[in-house]
């Protein structure tokens, strides 16, 4: 899979259905050696009408993405947000 067939895809938490961003506001860890993705970094916002974000992130692994489809991404992370 290639980054750009998942730029621009909705991230949505399975758990508790929420929206979490979108993959183009998000950071990727990569694994240097092999090129695969290891986690997201999800931007947390201050509040809901808040236009500056603060810094820190979410740090979701890859392998609580539980499917990718043609517009969103769904994970699952039970943590609190």
């Amino acid at each position: 899979m290639n980054l750009s067939e998942i730029a621009g895809k909705e991230i949505v938490n399975l758990v508790t259905g929420e929206r979490l961003g979108i993959i183009g506001e998000c950071d990727l860890i990569l694994d240097e050696t092999t090129g695969s993705i290891l986690a997201l970094l999800i931007p947390q916002e201050r509040g809901f009408f808040s236009r500056r974000r603060n810094d820190l992130f979410l740090e979701v692994p890859w392998r609580n993405v539980k499917k990718i489809g043609n517009d969103m991404i769904i994970i699952e992370h039970e943590g609190h947000i």
